[in-house]
């Protein structure tokens, strides 16, 4: 993509895209890498961008978890090989949207040590829930801050809902923390 994705994702023939064909990332393949680029075009140029899909998304019902089922419904509205799905994670049938919830805090959320980007502006802070993965879980039962024993969506909506209680605007500051402390097991 000579160090250029947004131009590369816009403006890149065919026969550019057809250069990945050997592409491969643990399960991410080829196939998959073409899909993407295909996809964010359509994206960029038919729906103004991946904000303006997350905030349509949101502003249906105010909430993080259509915003990511919108935004896979527009990701997936062009023609579509069928193992590229397993990519992009679905909070509809229970998945904790671990990196989407990541990559939400990375655009929406900001703060004065700048953590994260916090360069969109539409989506409220305090809407996020928290990106759950195996560390922040086990450090959250650790802390009697999350009962349930699966690292799911309802998991990933009761953790956020514990933070919410120490600080209604940015529960998910926590999130670094959370991880660190599951990562570092000493820390217990």
């Amino acid at each position: 993509m000579d160090n250029q994705p947004f131009d590369f994702i816009m403006n890149a023939s065919l026969k550019e895209i057809e250069t990945l064909s050997r592409f491969k990332y643990r399960t991410f393949d080829a196939i998959d890498c073409q899909f993407f680029i295909n996809s964010l075009r359509n994206i960029y140029k038919n729906h103004q961008g991946l904000e303006a899909v997350f905030t349509n998304g949101f502003e249906q019902k105010h909430d993080i978890k259509e915003a990511i089922v919108h935004f896979k419904n527009t990701f997936f509205s062009i023609p579509f090989p069928n193992r590229t799905t397993k990519h992009v994670a679905n909070p509809a049938t229970g998945s904790a949207a671990k990196r989407i919830n990541m990559y939400l805090r990375w655009m929406i959320r900001h703060d004065d040590q700048q953590v994260d980007f916090g360069i969109w502006k539409k989506i409220p802070m305090h809407a996020l829930i928290i990106p759950l993965d195996i560390h922040s879980g086990n450090t959250a039962r650790q802390l009697n801050l999350l009962k349930r024993s699966q690292n799911d969506w309802k998991a990933a909506e009761e953790l956020t809902l514990q933070l919410r209680i120490f600080d209604s605007e940015d529960p998910v500051k926590y999130d670094f923390a959370l991880f660190g402390l599951g990562v570092n097991k000493d820390a217990f």
